[in-house]
């Protein structure tokens, strides 16, 4: 057999348990992650990602385990193109706090064929991880398509519907709107300007991020830092990351 067989789950949550560290962990649960967890940084998360590979069903057992650690993990290792509705339905409702729900889960969705399709059904869900995962995958999909496969006239539709909503949002849904907001201004060059006013619209979007130093991005502002740099509607190879 190949040498470099592939590890079992135990075998990676032990070495999860050995690369965690107290300080991580402790700075993980201040913005927001819940027990369990060892405290991996994502830097040590990646090496082992180099070494696993993708692999479905070890991501489903390692997403399964619930610690936050593993579940970051799984989503770096999961076959985007095995991954079924029925599965990241299972991860987005699974996920228990925004680091899954808005980057892990999000960026995976928005990389297979439902990525669309679960965004939309998400964005309607009374429940605010489930909602905020749903929004961040719109900010993701449109920063890995291409502007002539995108439904320009739908994301504007959304843009006026963020407009309306924002302010009343529950508290990591307005953070992910003002998200998406950003994205489309910053990926989608047809509506890069109607982003914009629309920010400034908007205006301030006040988001509790707890004990933390993390601020709100602002729109334009950041905008402004990506023409600076001629990197307007530059897309992404990849939303995982």
């Amino acid at each position: 057999m190949d040498k470099q067989r592939t590890m079992t789950k135990d075998e990676v949550m032990a070495q999860l348990a050995k690369l965690g560290s107290a300080q991580t962990k402790k700075t993980f649960l201040r913005h927001g992650a819940v027990e369990p967890l060892y405290g991996v940084k994502v830097g040590d998360l990646k090496t082992i990602q180099k070494k696993l590979k993708k692999n479905y069903e070890l991501s489903l057992e390692l997403y399964n385990t619930g610690n936050s650690d593993a579940m970051y993990l799984a989503g770096l290792i999961a076959d985007e193109n095995k991954m079924s509705k029925k599965d990241l339905n299972h991860w987005a409702k699974k996920s228990a706090w925004h680091m899954i729900s808005e980057y892990t889960v999000a960026q995976l969705t928005a990389e297979t064929k439902h990525g669309w399709e679960l965004a939309l059904e998400w964005i309607e869900s009374k429940e605010e991880r489930v909602a905020a995962s749903g929004w961040s995958t719109l900010s993701n999909i449109v920063s890995i398509t291409a502007d002539d496969e995108l439904d320009l006239a739908y994301l504007e539709k959304l843009m006026k519907r963020v407009e309306k909503e924002i302010h009343t949002a529950p508290n990591r849904v307005r953070y992910t709107m003002n998200g998406f907001i950003l994205s489309v201004g910053c990926y989608v060059v047809p509506l890069s300007e109607k982003a914009r006013q629309a920010a400034v619209r908007i205006g301030t979007v006040n988001v509790n991020v707890g004990d933390t130093a993390c601020k709100v991005p602002q729109v334009v502002e950041y905008m402004n830092k990506v023409i600076a740099m001629k990197r307007l509607g530059k897309k992404r190879k990849e939303a995982r990351c």
